[in-house]
């Protein structure tokens, strides 16, 4: 499995090989070794969700209070869609600053973000399904999100598809709303985290 860091910092794209046969197909969308490589620690499970959107559904921006946040390792079994990644971590010298890869059910390419970071994503076809594996359980409390139509940052939802997005989302504030309200994750705080999830004792057998 090959893996390459995105522009937002902690945010990486990886790359499984597909072995397809006159049977089908086998591919491992997560590979730990690679992970590690690319993360320098496990990846913790908490919780896996798995969504079912039609073409135009936009789900995000969300991110969670850091620590202990909730990184999030996804891929697209299903359909199409374009997932984006926003860094919210208020310091953070990438801050505002989005990146984007598109995930289908094709290439099985998938995405990491790491705690304190932004997801959302769009459906690209209808039927399109998100897996996620989460480092954490859903916590409601610490759970929060900006609008994914915040005009300055001008995020690559595609303009020739009608647009689905629930009042939750599209009411949520714009990151410079969010930043004032004291919602978005320190970037020293998160630093801290990695660094701490980094030196644990490795509890693999």
């Amino acid at each position: 499995m090959q893996f390459r860091p995105l522009s937002v910092p902690d945010a990486f794209e990886f790359s499984p090989r597909a072995f397809p046969d006159e049977r089908g197909l086998f591919i491992a969308p997560f590979q730990e070794d690679a992970f590690r490589n690319a993360v320098g620690h496990p990846l913790r499970l908490g919780q896996s969700n798995h969504s079912v959107s039609r073409r135009g559904t936009i789900r995000g921006i969300h991110f969670a209070d850091t620590p202990p946040g909730q990184a999030k390792y996804v891929y697209c079994p299903r359909g199409s869609l374009l997932d984006v990644i926003v860094d919210v971590r208020v310091g953070s010298p990438t801050f505002g600053r989005w990146d984007a890869v598109v995930l289908d059910s094709r290439d099985f390419r998938a995405m990491y973000l790491a705690e304190g970071l932004g997801h959302g994503f769009v459906a690209l076809e209808d039927d399109t399904v998100m897996t996620y594996m989460c480092s954490e359980p859903y916590n409601p409390t610490g759970e929060h999100g900006i609008t994914p139509l915040d005009p300055a940052l001008d995020l690559p939802w595609p303009a020739d598809i009608e647009q689905i997005i629930s009042d939750k989302d599209r009411v949520a504030p714009t990151l410079a709303e969010a930043e004032e309200q004291g919602l978005l994750p320190m970037y020293a705080d998160c630093l801290a985290y990695y660094d701490k999830l980094r030196s644990a004792p490795d509890q693999s057998p």
